[in-house]
């Protein structure tokens, strides 16, 4: 699967440097002097790279720990968020990354003891809160774990944390290292879902709807929490049948007893994120839908996001109680 490795001079004798190039005896290895050498740089062809993208492994030195923008969150007072990789496996066609970077290879920074500190000092700091920490924001928590074994070093760590809660974003399938472990109570693994139709038109590389379902049954029955994303919703002709069969078959699947939240939230990105993206792929019918700038943020226009919102909101309330619902509004 990875071809190519780039790693940081600094880090080459890092213990776990050393277990994922054991692992990828075949690979090419290139050492470089910062990982901004290989990832940052103008001219590079990102849907080129996309087919087989490089993995990089670097040293992260600062902002191992981030507030999560305000209105963010499922019903914690304090939110943050953490990336220990940049860049996803998937391919879907609306991913803000695609606008963000320059590259798509992977970066993973490898001094995971770094963020557990930070997140460490944070809970320390705020120990009469309950705090919530938010991992994928900037890539899938699951979906490189074979290679980066990610949720096997913090969960485990999040486990001895008595205020912090730990969420995994996710459509990844790769879930063996959850059932390998007793569950964490205060661990959610939360699934950005879509319906079937939207899956196989704009999520590619990424596991069908079914298999995400499959994936979340045997999460439930093992005993983890689950959180359901629905985001981003995307408008089309009959978006109401699309979207009330799509709930019709998630929730036939959730057993509400080991659901911890639901949210959702509509088709949104930078202004500046779009304007790349739309030239990466000029034919994407996505990118044809009314949309209108906002405050900086390309979305759907305000009568139709609303519309959106409120149908799907209506259709979740019939399924789960208000207390799990936590709808992102703009």
């Amino acid at each position: 699967m990875i071809e190519t490795i780039y790693l940081e001079e600094t880090i080459r004798n890092h213990y776990r440097v050393k277990d994922i190039l054991q692992r990828f005896p075949s690979a090419r290895t290139i050492t470089c002097q910062r990982y901004g050498e290989v990832f940052n740089p103008k001219a590079q062809n990102f849907r080129l790279q996309k087919l087989k993208p490089a993995l990089i492994l670097a040293e992260k030195h600062k902002n191992f720990v981030l507030e999560a923008p305000k209105g963010y969150g499922i019903g914690a007072s304090r939110n943050y968020y953490f990336s220990h990789m940049l860049n996803c496996l998937y391919d879907c066609r609306y991913c803000f990354l695609q606008g963000m970077y320059q590259s798509a290879n992977y970066v993973l920074y490898v001094n995971y003891e770094d963020f557990q500190s930070e997140i460490d000092l944070i809970c320390r700091r705020f120990q009469k809160d309950e705090i919530h920490f938010f991992s994928g924001y900037d890539c899938d928590s699951l979906a490189l774990e074979p290679v980066t074994r990610f949720a096997n070093c913090f969960v485990p760590f999040f486990e001895s944390l008595p205020n912090a809660w730990l969420e995994l974003r996710t459509k990844s399938t790769q879930i063996r290292t959850l059932l390998l472990r007793q569950p964490m109570p205060r661990c959610i693994i939360a699934f950005s879902l879509a319906p079937g139709e939207i899956v196989n038109k704009l999520e590619r590389k990424a596991p069908s709807l079914s298999r995400r379902l499959e994936a979340i049954g045997k999460l439930q029955a093992h005993g983890w929490l689950i959180g359901l994303r629905f985001d981003p919703l995307i408008y089309q002709y009959g978006y109401q049948q699309q979207y009330r069969h799509f709930f019709e078959q998630v929730f036939a699947v959730i057993d509400l007893k080991q659901l911890h939240s639901v949210s959702l939230g509509a088709f949104r990105l930078p202004e500046a994120y779009y304007k790349k993206i739309t030239k990466l792929y000029p034919d994407e019918k996505l990118f044809a839908s009314p949309l209108e700038i906002q405050n900086g943020s390309v979305s759907y226009r305000q009568e139709i996001e609303r519309e959106v919102l409120n149908f799907c909101a209506g259709q979740i309330l019939q399924y789960v109680p208000s207390e799990k619902f936590f709808p992102c509004t703009p």
